[in-house]
């Protein structure tokens, strides 16, 4: 209880299960790191924003008003 900064046990149970889970979670997905052929590097990741950003640009103006 003293680790788990808990002042119950039942807290204390609750917090090594929550522990425990997202350990479990974290290695499952090491299990799959660098094996996806899809994942983006920095400059693509810039350019999908950009032109995300221009896009929403365009058509921020176009919600029905009269120039």
């Amino acid at each position: 209880m003293k680790y788990a900064k808990a002042r119950t046990k039942r807290e204390a149970v609750l917090a090594a299960l929550t522990d425990y889970n997202r350990r479990q979670r974290m290695a499952e997905l090491v299990r799959f790191s660098g094996t996806s052929d899809t994942l983006m590097d920095n400059t693509a990741m810039e350019a999908l924003d950009d032109a995300c950003l221009r896009k929403s640009r365009r058509t921020r103006g176009s919600r029905g008003r009269k120039p």
